[in-house]
Formats: C-alpha cells, structure tokens, sequence
C-alpha cells in the first residue's frame, strides 16, 4: 500500500477515533450511559463506573481470576489511552467549541487537534490491541460468543443473554 494512502487511512481513522471518544465522553458526562447526571466524571466516578463494568463483565462472562485480571489491564490500558487522547484536557467539549468560536471555523486549529489524537492513537495502539489480544485469547469459546452476541446488539443495551432465535442476529432485549 502506498504510504500517503497508509498514512491518509491511519488519519482517518485517528480522526473517527478521536471525534467518538470525545463525543463518548460528553455524552457519557450528560448522563447519556445512565451513570453520570450531567457535568463532568470525577475520577472517583469514573473509577467505579469502570469497576461497575468489570463486576458485571465478570458475572456475564463467568471469569475466572485470571481473566479478569485481563480484563483489568485491559481497563487499565484503556485508561491510559484515554488519558493520552485527552492531552491534558479536562473538557473536550470546550475544545470541540473552541472551533467555532470565532467567526470562521478554526481549521488550523482542528487539524492540529486531529493530528495530536491520530498521534497519541498510533503510539496507544499497540498497547490496547496487545491487552484486548490478552483478554479475548484468553475467554473460553463460550464466553467469546456470549461477548460476540453482546458486541452484536450494540453493547449498550446490556448484557441479556440468549434471545433464542433472535439471540445471534442482533435482537435487542
């Protein structure tokens, strides 16, 4: 592959990643996970969202300890990532409006943001994929169906289990 296009691709998706994770975060703050009123997430909030999910995780997936030690250095990893992608800021949603604060789009400004994130996402990566790796090959086949069939349904709609049927195209319970 021609490296502009590698390169243009790897922008791309850094730029997609960047703009999901912030708007992932501003909606996670406004309450839009059902966990967080409005505002921004306190670190103490985010920590126990994050152990809410491993707990829940655990029982779905029936974990052994060695798994979901996997699955916490997974969360770790993720943690860390987010912390990179956020460069320090602690309201994305005040970067996202700074763009647009003056009278013409501050396209020098986006661009920078964007490539700071694709950067941090190219240096991140390597770590997330390894933890993901560790954690996935590590789950039973059962348990990597049964985190298919939830990654099918959307994964925000929570762990419900076999639909019968409708189970593995995506039904929603």
């Amino acid at each position: 592959m021609r490296t502009w296009i590698k390169n243009t691709l790897i922008a791309a998706l850094g730029a997609s990643v960047a703009l999901g994770g912030l708007a992932f975060a501003n909606s996670a703050r406004m309450g839009g996970c059902g966990w967080h009123g409005g505002g921004p997430m306190s670190e103490a909030d985010a920590a126990k969202w994050r152990d809410k999910i491993i707990d829940r995780a655990t029982s779905e997936l029936s974990l052994d300890a060695n798994q979901r030690q996997n699955l916490v250095a997974l969360a770790d990893t993720l943690h860390t990532q987010r912390q990179t992608m956020m460069g320090g800021s602690t309201n994305p949603r005040e970067q996202l409006q700074a763009l647009f604060a003056g009278d013409k789009f501050d396209a020098a400004r986006a661009q920078s943001l964007v490539q700071d994130k694709t950067e941090a996402l190219r240096t991140a990566s390597p770590a997330v994929i390894a933890a993901i790796s560790t954690f996935y090959d590590s789950l039973r086949p059962e348990q990597q169906q049964k985190l298919r069939d939830f990654m099918a349904r959307g994964g925000h709609h929570g762990w419900h289990g076999a639909h019968g049927a409708n189970g593995a195209n995506g039904a929603r319970g």
